[in-house]
């Protein structure tokens, strides 16, 4: 089974993998945005406190979510890197940075949205905003580091120490309303806990938003990744040549 799965560490096997999976990721990532985003939006009821307001829980919570998990998806991706220099690894986690970065930005926004009507304010310094900020900016900085250092192993190594750093900020933004009471934030919409649970209205459509969102991360990150290995392949065959 490993030596199945660290065969896709080869370019070859790796691209056509990806040619091969990624049209039914597509429909599969649109099809549940679609219903998701469609049952939420039009078919789900006013909250009695929230009104509408409430509908922003379908793009806020998926947004948030991804871009946790994205981090925590570039830290496996760096520690593969660190352990075994495998290039796809590090690849991946490079290709990943602008998706998550986009997730962040897209959860802040949705979530000033929310909190306005709700906090009277669309930025508080709670506990769980401020972790999720400072993720932000790290996704902002990793992507810095390969823009500007010149000597890829170098900008390999680097990122992929921040990437370590960051994680606590990632784990931090989903757990801080665990560990600080105080915080504005609510905790967990989504529960194993019935009592605190949302109610089966909202559960059911953000379920599929939910799927929608990781297909559609899943995606992008193949297709991304794909580029990432084809323009390294690209600068290495232009060296050789100039040689």
């Amino acid at each position: 089974m490993s030596t199945s799965i660290w065969k896709f560490a080869n370019p070859h096997h790796f691209s056509q993998m990806v040619e091969s999976i990624t049209p039914v990721l597509w429909v599969l990532s649109g099809c549940f945005i679609t219903i998701g985003l469609g049952w939420g939006f039009f078919f789900t009821p006013d909250d009695y406190l929230q009104g509408s307001t409430v509908k922003i829980i379908f793009v806020h919570v998926p947004s948030a979510l991804m871009a946790i998990n994205c981090w925590l998806m570039m830290l496996v991706s760096s520690l593969i890197w660190i352990i075994r220099k495998h290039h796809i690894s590090i690849l991946a986690a490079k290709a990943a940075a602008p998706i998550g970065l986009s997730f962040t930005f897209l959860a802040l926004i949705t979530g000033g949205l929310w909190g306005q009507p709700m906090w009277g304010s669309f930025w508080a310094w709670d506990p769980r905003l401020t972790s999720f900020l400072i993720l932000f900016l790290h996704y902002i900085t990793y992507q810095l580091i390969w823009l500007y250092l010149i000597n890829r192993q170098s900008a390999a190594n680097i990122s992929s120490l921040v990437c370590l750093v960051g994680s606590v900020f990632a784990l931090l933004s989903r757990y801080a309303v665990n560990f600080w009471n105080q915080g504005l934030h609510q905790g967990a919409t989504l529960s194993l806990d019935q009592e605190t649970n949302i109610h089966d209205a909202f559960y059911y459509p953000l379920i599929f938003c939910i799927i929608g969102f990781v297909l559609l991360f899943i995606t992008l990150v193949l297709v991304r990744t794909k580029t990432e290995v084809t323009h390294n392949q690209i600068s290495l065959y232009e060296k050789l040549r100039s040689k």
